[in-house]
Formats: structure tokens, C-alpha cells, sequence
């Protein structure tokens, strides 16, 4: 629920991603905690696990809270990696604090947000002022 303020996903060879929404959308209170449907294929389980964590990576989205950390945990864990799991990996395997921040990734989101924010800024920049448009300072000094 919320802004999506950025939304990139991933792609390439044998992934896709089904979704609904584009970048700058609000996701109503209303509507499916599902935004979006990853899906890869591989030559084999380890190469679509390998894949499948890749494209997680790959992914960039602020505005929103997603459950991308709680699959990368899944799909690293040695019981997923086996196959030798069932329906109680949650219960047997999982508790919130499998999830603790990544100060890397914390940082990580803030730089995104940060550059958003700078080439919308500086877009804006480029605005129409008075009648007259602005000449960007560049070609002032040329």
C-alpha cells in the first residue's frame, strides 16, 4: 500500500514479470499484497535459483514494502536449495529476525532515492519561467 515512487524491474533470457503497475502508480489499501509475479527458467534447479535470486537483485522499487528479502532468505536456504522441504518451511525455518536490515542494502535504497530525487530535480530545472524557458548553464558559458 502506498506510492510507487521507483518501480524497475528485472529482465533478460528466462525472466519475466508479470505485473500490473508502472512506476509513479498508488497501490490502493484495496488491492492484491501480490504487485507483481516473477518468474524464471533455467537448465536446471540450480541455474533457475541462481537466475531467480539475480533478477531479485535486479529489482528496484521504493515507495512500497515488498517481500523480495524474505525470498532472497528462501531461496538461499539449504533446505530450499535441496528440495528437501514442505509445507512448514515457514514454521520450521523463518522467523522475522531472518530479516534484519542489511546496512548494504539500506544504503543501497538510499542512493537510489537520492538520484530520483536529483534527476527529477533536475528536470524540473529545465522549467518554462516568466514566458521565457531557462537556458541550461552550459550552453550559457559556451
Amino acid at each position: 500500500i502506498g506510492k510507487l515512487i521507483m518501480y524497475r524491474t528485472p529482465s533478460g533470457p528466462g525472466v519475466r514479470v508479470d505485473d500490473g503497475f508502472e512506476e509513479g502508480m498508488d497501490i490502493p489499501i484495496y488491492y492484491d499484497p501480490m504487485i507483481a509475479k516473477l518468474v524464471v527458467h533455467g537448465k536446471d534447479r540450480k541455474d533457475a535459483i541462481e537466475k531467480m535470486l539475480r533478477a531479485i537483485n535486479d529489482y528496484k522499487i521504493i515507495g512500497v514494502e515488498t517481500t523480495l528479502d524474505f525470498c532472497t532468505y528462501v531461496l538461499k536456504h539449504e533446505a530450499f536449495v535441496s528440495g528437501k522441504f514442505d509445507t512448514g518451511f515457514i514454521k520450521n525455518y523463518f522467523t522475522p529476525e531472518c530479516l534484519v536490515n542489511n546496512t548494504d542494502e539500506f544504503d543501497e535504497a538510499i542512493a537510489l532515492a537520492s538520484s530520483y530525487i536529483f534527476d527529477t530535480k533536475k528536470t524540473q530545472s529545465h522549467a518554462v519561467e516568466s514566458g521565457t524557458v531557462k537556458k541550461s548553464k552550459w550552453r550559457q558559458n559556451r
